[in-house]
């Protein structure tokens, strides 16, 4: 190892620990945080190898691979926990997910990460999907900390014509972008994170936010990427892991971009989906339960890892609790900074940079009580507890053979589950009724958690929203 190289090192780890004791005078890590948009736990290729990303399997196999990491059952929800550090059913966003035409949003007493971020000299962009909420300027990115916005607010549009629900979402900061018809949405994405890497001083810290579009629906991607699944037969899943591929490529050329521009030896990368794989839009979970929309393991635990020179033990697989709500206060430690004591997040930098062991012990998956997921779900050590709605499809399916699946378990929608997930974690033996005492343990800490929900932000839907009163596109301004 070269002189160059130790002192480099030398030199990110003494940051981060000045960092922690208050001193101005480090160089503070630029934060790339990837967050893939419903992929699953058997669509990655360090779970399945099948899959192919050379890209993403590079950066977690060099980097710390998380085993229990933990998100949301739908997208609004997690990015919710990432970008304010608390529950959804502390926030109002717990109840599915925001839609275009109601009046939703993040309430504005809610600071997020990048107004923290800016507050430590850094700049922050954000290139991709918001889905925090629209209808007032003042909840839209470059109102909430975002120095320059570059994507759509809502979910679900086509990747070519930008259109969702009759309106066009495609924006660069306020203005809306109607030149990318027939574009791919991936690529001309990866060429405006690629822009504002190569326009970025070196001497300033980047934090840059990639909720990338991929893999949602719609299943749409260039023929390129779904020729490398020629083999699969089944065309839908064949897209999806097209998508899959697609997206491993942006996040190469992204990186690729990093490095040419000096930046890369000081970035710590965090890459996460925002929940499981969607089973009705053929992505995949297998092994576990469920998956998007539902409370099993299949559609809240994700897949995640850490990347970054500054990390002092890499190449293994962590298996220590973390859920969505701790990037916020993790990422903010990595820039020097400190959280409010009163989010629910947690600081996990120890346990990414070194493997410590992580400081959370429980976490609350969800709790609604809006009809029909009224529903509420807490791990505390290593049980579960699901109680009400936990969702549909809740079986266990292989992609690859059919014969083998089990889409639906023939447990009721609703009802009482107990499991104890180290040793199921593939949520199959129901102890609720052979466990009653931890039962009653766990109900109990359910209705602690329970007494604190604000109620779910769902108004009806506004007419006052309907883009062909703006111009064709969905934009703020109506509520």
């Amino acid at each position: 190892m070269s002189k160059r190289v130790t002192l480099f090192l030398l030199t990110c780890a003494l940051a981060v620990v000045s960092a922690r004791h208050g001193s101005e005078n480090t160089t503070k890590p630029h934060i790339l945080f990837i967050v893939a948009d419903d992929l699953g736990w058997n669509d990655v290729g360090w779970h399945n190898p099948d899959v192919k990303t050379p890209v993403l399997d590079q950066l977690a196999h060099e980097g710390v691979i998380f085993n229990q990491s933990y998100v949301n059952y739908v997208c609004t929800p997690s990015r919710t926990a990432f970008m304010t550090g608390y529950f959804p059913y502390h926030v109002g966003s717990q109840h599915l997910v925001f839609f275009p035409q109601q009046a939703q949003a993040i309430p504005s007493n809610f600071t997020m990460l990048p107004e923290k971020l800016k507050e430590l000299g850094y700049a922050t962009h954000m290139v991709g999907k918001w889905h925090l909420g629209f209808c007032n300027w003042k909840y839209t990115p470059t109102y909430r900390g975002f120095d320059s916005f570059y994507g759509y607010y809502n979910a679900d549009e086509d990747y070519y014509t930008h259109v969702v629900a009759g309106g066009l979402d495609l924006r660069d900061d306020k203005e809306v972008v109607n030149t990318k018809n027939g574009q791919y949405g991936t690529y001309f994405f990866t060429d405006r994170i690629i822009d504002v890497v190569e326009k970025h001083p070196t001497d300033t810290p980047l934090f840059l936010y990639l909720p990338f579009q991929n893999v949602h629906e719609p299943l749409e991607v260039p023929q390129r990427f779904e020729d490398i699944y020629a083999n699969v037969q089944d065309e839908n899943r064949r897209k999806l892991l097209g998508m899959v591929s697609a997206l491993d490529e942006a996040v190469g050329n992204v990186t690729m971009a990093m490095k040419n521009a000096g930046l890369w030896d000081n970035t710590l990368v965090i890459f996460t989906t925002d929940n499981g794989g969607w089973i009705v839009a053929s992505g995949n979970n297998y092994p576990l339960r469920g998956g998007k929309v539902t409370l099993w393991e299949g559609g809240t635990r994700g897949v995640a890892f850490a990347h970054g020179k500054m990390l002092q033990k890499t190449g293994y697989t962590n298996n220590e609790l973390i859920h969505a709500v701790d990037w916020f206060p993790t990422i903010l430690e990595a820039a020097g900074g400190t959280a409010d004591a009163a989010i629910d997040g947690v600081s996990q930098l120890d346990t990414i940079l070194s493997g410590k062991p992580s400081p959370r012990t429980e976490f609350v998956y969800n709790i609604d009580d809006v009809f029909p997921t009224k529903q509420g779900a807490i791990r505390v050590g290593d049980y579960k507890l699901i109680e009400g709605y936990a969702g549909k499809p809740d079986g266990w399916i292989r992609p690859d053979n059919l014969t083998e699946s089990q889409p639906d378990s023939g447990d009721p929608t609703t009802g009482t589950w107990l499991f104890n997930l180290k040793d199921d974690p593939t949520e199959h033996n129901n102890l609720a009724a052979t466990m009653p005492d931890k039962l009653k343990e766990m109900q109990a800490k359910l209705e602690d958690y329970r007494k604190s929900m604000v109620p779910a932000i769902n108004p009806l839907p506004d007419p006052k929203s309907n883009p062909k009163d703006w111009g064709g596109a969905w934009s703020p301004g109506w509520c």
